[in-house]
């Protein structure tokens, strides 16, 4: 069964507490969260004062992805937010291995995101470190997008990479994820399917989550 990570970037932010709660009573395993800077990428989300509301209305994992550079600079506050998988992007670290490090000392999950034009070849030396590692299916800083379907094809390398050297590394899916493609997205080999669009927009949220929960 694939872990489902609705993304709260496509949340109604006016009523949180109650898509909080809704997430809370549905099938869904981890609150992904993303943190733009403005920088990184061309959009600013939300930090560290919403992952920390956030963080008092769930008991689920919550799942932080920062799409910022210098990641390392507040690591240390995000975990203290409330985050339980601290993912970074390769291409804003060029230290990503004292990056791994330094989430799992502050006892996080240590996740990477790679953007669609980063090969997976990137990994080879850093993989056995990874918890997560989240494929950009869009490129980042906005939801709504069409799933790139190049990403398929990194898929199945990054599953040979993982499988290769003998590692528990799960591959998350971010961008563009629908109940049209998570079937070819879930056969190639991700575990965790990132959702923003597909589940806030749906008609039924709950149901929506639980139709992908049951792929």
């Amino acid at each position: 069964m694939p872990i489902i990570a609705p993304s709260l970037l496509s949340a109604n932010f006016l009523a949180l507490q109650q898509d909080c709660d809704m997430l809370n009573k549905s099938e869904a395993d981890w609150f992904h969260l993303d943190v733009m800077d403005g920088r990184f990428v061309p959009n600013i989300s939300f930090g560290l004062p919403i992952i920390e509301q956030i963080r008092k209305a769930t008991s689920k994992v919550c799942d932080v992805h920062v799409m910022i550079l210098e990641p390392e600079k507040y690591a240390e506050a995000f975990k203290k937010a409330g985050a339980d998988i601290y993912t970074v992007h390769i291409e804003a670290c060029p230290h990503l291995h004292r990056n791994l490090q330094q989430a799992k000392q502050l006892g996080m999950k240590a996740g990477v995101a790679l953007n669609p034009h980063t090969p997976i070849q990137t990994l080879v030396d850093v993989i056995q470190d990874i918890d997560v590692v989240c494929l950009m299916s869009v490129n980042p800083g906005f939801g709504g997008q069409q799933f790139i379907p190049q990403t398929i094809q990194k898929i199945i390398e990054l599953k040979s990479l993982i499988t290769q050297k003998n590692t528990n590394t799960l591959i998350q899916i971010d961008g563009g994820v629908t109940l049209l493609n998570a079937p070819e997205i879930l056969a190639a080999g991700a575990d965790v399917l990132v959702a923003g669009n597909t589940v806030f927009k749906s008609e039924n949220p709950t149901q929506t989550i639980a139709a992908l929960k049951a792929l």
